[in-house]
């Protein structure tokens, strides 16, 4: 058998695997509530190409590439517990059991390493709960593909309704076929339909009622149905306490900023500062997408190594506060041209540090510059350190908590030696550390990190939704603090 031949046999026999991996996981996720991950990666509704990928990146992370052959007797092993709502890492199961030394079966290894979610541990399926977005942009948009993508079992957040203002003749078609097509990230992955009598979208199954009103005042959910509700404000028209407070309307718990609170309003980064936020805490926010990129790394390396004080510039994408061509705007700078233009402009994620960090005693400065290109930005951290240490040692660890601990959610890490903006888009970790682009000498570290300022920040806003709910379900093998 030539090389040529013995590569593709190895390439079917792996895709065989895949193909079996998909109704399993499937099963899994609708009857048990159980997300199974790879290195954080849902693996839920994916491909066979796509799961095959998914192993492959891990070289990217760990240095070597796993394999379906590694990683699907685990997965086997699985479907004999008793398992209860969790999500469970195929790749942290694979590596840790590689360098367990007991003699353990894969079987045996399995069972003992999700305890926590079989037997008497389980937690029992909750109920779901209710979620209404106020406002249908960009984030609004992405944050309803979460929803829906993850009402899979039934059970957990549950998109009721939209709340927009009536944009005259065909608006719910319009507005759905935003839904459905995306110029940065791509199709819908389903079916959605329009029912013009009703004022509602039907995505994936999911009912989603559209409310037309011009303020929160306008609205009764109770008259949807809608009870207990997390209502997550995508518009940034009110971002203090007392404007915040409008939406808490008959039918609504809770109120989600998508954008930095202002006064009193706590500023949430989830893996962060998740576990401060009080029970009967109303109103809150998820900051904004840079504050989520660059203070998880940020208290990563306060960690290790302290942080004395530091800079960040962000390389930021336009977005839609910006003029397509020059216009009038009342920022300086913003009025020219977003796609002929860098745009020098101000950046809230600096200060807004303090908040999400409070025992940093490190001044952080900030500045950002908006460039032509429509999502994935890039911060660059400049650190001073309080010990010396070397790009090595710094690449190390932060791959290690890219992989292994509670920030494993929001850190990722590339040594993709060619990787440029575009490749991170649809990531869905809040900054992804560039390995060859890190600096280090003595007390001094740069790290550059990208991140998908649409997605990736999404993705946060639904963790942060998802832990107010009590539907944030534990992970396993656990995070190594």
């Amino acid at each position: 058998m030539t090389v040529n031949e013995d590569s593709f046999t190895n390439w079917m026999h792996r895709e065989e695997i895949a193909e079996s991996m998909i109704p399993i996981i499937g099963k899994l996720h609708r009857e048990r509530d159980v997300t199974v991950l790879l290195h954080s990666r849902s693996l839920v509704n994916k491909s066979v190409v796509s799961i095959l990928k998914t192993h492959r990146f891990a070289r990217q992370i760990a240095g070597q590439e796993l394999s379906v052959t590694e990683t699907m007797p685990f997965l086997q092993a699985l479907t004999e517990l008793d398992l209860g709502p969790s999500q469970i890492d195929l790749g942290m199961l694979a590596a840790t059991y590689r360098s367990d030394e007991r003699g353990l079966t894969v079987r045996e290894f399995t069972a003992e390493a999700v305890a926590g979610a079989t037997g008497a541990n389980k937690i029992e399926r909750r109920e779901g709960r209710d979620v209404v977005l106020y406002g249908f942009g960009r984030i609004g948009r992405l944050v309803a593909r979460l929803l829906i993508e993850k009402a899979g079992s039934g059970n957990g957040l549950r998109l009721r309704a939209v709340v927009v203002r009536g944009g005259g003749a065909g608006d719910l078609v319009k507005r759905a076929s935003l839904l459905r097509r995306d110029s940065i990230h791509g199709q819908f992955q389903g079916t959605i339909t329009v029912d013009e009598a009703n004022s509602t979208i039907v995505a994936n199954g999911n009912a989603i009622k559209v409310i037309y009103a011009n303020d929160p005042s306008e609205v009764d959910y109770t008259a949807y149905g809608i009870k207990d509700a997390i209502l997550i404000d995508n518009t940034g028209k009110w971002r203090d306490r007392e404007g915040l407070s409008k939406h808490l309307r008959p039918g609504v718990d809770k109120v989600v900023l998508t954008a930095p609170g202002k006064g009193d309003v706590p500023n949430i980064v989830h893996g962060v500062n998740h576990d401060m936020i009080k029970p009967d805490e109303q109103i809150l926010s998820c900051a904004s997408c840079t504050t989520n990129a660059i203070v998880p790394p940020l208290k990563a390396m306060e960690d290790e190594y302290g942080v004395l004080r530091g800079h960040v510039e962000t390389v930021h994408s336009f977005t839609n506060d910006q003029n397509l061509l020059d216009n009038y705007h009342k920022s300086e700078r913003r009025g020219r041209s977003a796609p002929l233009n860098m745009v020098i402009t101000e950046t809230g994620a600096a200060s807004a540090v303090a908040k999400a960090l409070p025992d940093l005693k490190a001044k952080i400065t900030g500045s950002s510059i908006r460039v032509p290109v429509p999502d994935v930005s890039i911060a660059i951290l400049n650190l001073q350190l309080a010990r010396e240490t070397t790009r090595e040692d710094v690449l190390d660890y932060l791959r290690n908590v890219s992989l292994t601990s509670p920030l494993k959610r929001q850190i990722d890490f590339t040594s993709a030696p060619d990787a440029v903006s575009n490749d991170f888009i649809g990531s869905r970790h809040a900054s992804i550390v560039d390995a060859g682009a890190t600096k280090v000498e003595g007390d001094n570290a740069i790290l550059y990190l990208w991140y998908d300022n649409e997605f990736g920040y999404s993705c946060q806003v639904i963790r942060v939704v998802q832990h107010v709910s009590g539907v944030e379900y534990p992970t396993f093998p656990g995070a190594v603090a």
